[in-house]
């Protein structure tokens, strides 16, 4: 199993909204890197979910699917 740290901004896509939809897909990354990491992920690593901007902090673990 692997960990991974996603970030995202709260008044984008904030953790709370994850919670409630209970899953989502990461699409529209441009970044290079970031993509590579993302189509990495396996089923079962766990995420630590970030908050960049407001709070910085980690708000959340989640699993990918």
């Amino acid at each position: 199993m692997a960990y991974w740290l996603v970030k995202s901004e709260p008044d984008v896509y904030p953790w709370e909204q994850l919670v409630a939809e209970k899953s989502t897909s990461w699409t529209g990354v441009r970044n290079y890197a970031a993509r590579n990491h993302l189509r990495a992920m396996r089923k079962g690593d766990e995420v630590l979910y970030y908050h960049s901007n407001q709070g910085m902090e980690i708000v959340g673990i989640a699993e990918v699917l």
